[in-house]
């Protein structure tokens, strides 16, 4: 493949994520390789340019966050907060992904292979996360805008203290976080599911999907509440 490629194990990694934030466009936009990453933190962060990166295997904490404009895909798992905060760009994690994967996120889209772990899509600001295995406990927390397709199951309290977020799941959900209500689909969201699945390259069967939203008790503050939603 034509393309600029840096080896982590000779080169060190700050030279090359200011190589990525100074100097791609430099040399035609070519597709990047990265090699033995093993495990290495903040690989490909803060990128801004429609470059594509293949990094060749496992990352740490916070690979491809602040992303705007690159497609990244990593050949293997991801740490904590994978995409975090991206902008815009494609994210695409060819393993699992630990904790918060997409937090944050303001646009551009995340795809995740396998699983992720806790809290995926937390804070959600308007990106998409198409995940081909299940999600733990607390994803989407507090999500505010944005959409996330789920093709496996979800652990505890899906979608506590949803804004204006969406999310579609195939599978079982361990339980739904405060304010949180399953609801039916419409035309409009049959078309969605199609098109994140079809982005993101799985053949599921959108009919398979159910949503859940927020039912948006807690919007206002009910002081008869007491305390209960």
């Amino acid at each position: 493949m034509d393309g600029l490629t840096f080896d982590l194990a000779q080169t060190p990694l700050r030279d090359v994520n200011q190589f990525l934030h100074q100097d791609p466009l430099h040399n035609g936009g070519q597709t990047i390789q990265i090699l033995n990453p093993d495990g290495a933190h903040n690989i490909a962060v803060g990128i801004d340019a429609p470059i594509q990166v293949e990094i060749q295997g496992h990352v740490g904490y916070y690979a491809a966050g602040m992303n705007k404009l690159a497609t990244v895909t990593i050949h293997g798992n991801a740490g904590p907060s994978v995409a975090e905060n991206m902008m815009s760009g494609r994210v695409h994690v060819k393993g699992f992904a630990s904790v918060s994967a997409g937090a944050s996120a303001h646009g551009g889209l995340l795809v995740i292979d396998g699983d992720a772990g806790l809290r995926c899509g937390i804070s959600l600001k308007g990106g998409d996360i198409v995940v081909g295995g299940s999600v733990g406990s607390f994803s989407a927390f507090m999500a505010q805008a944005g959409r996330i397709v789920v093709c496996g199951n979800a652990g505890d309290a899906l979608g506590d203290s949803l804004y204006e977020a969406v999310i579609y799941i195939r599978g079982k959900i361990k339980s739904l976080g405060a304010d949180a209500q399953i609801e039916p689909m419409t035309a409009a969201d049959y078309a969605s599911v199609e098109e994140l699945l079809a982005k993101a390259g799985f053949t599921y069967d959108p009919k398979e999907f159910q949503r859940v939203a927020s039912a948006k008790q807690l919007y206002h503050w009910n002081a008869d509440a007491n305390q209960e939603y």
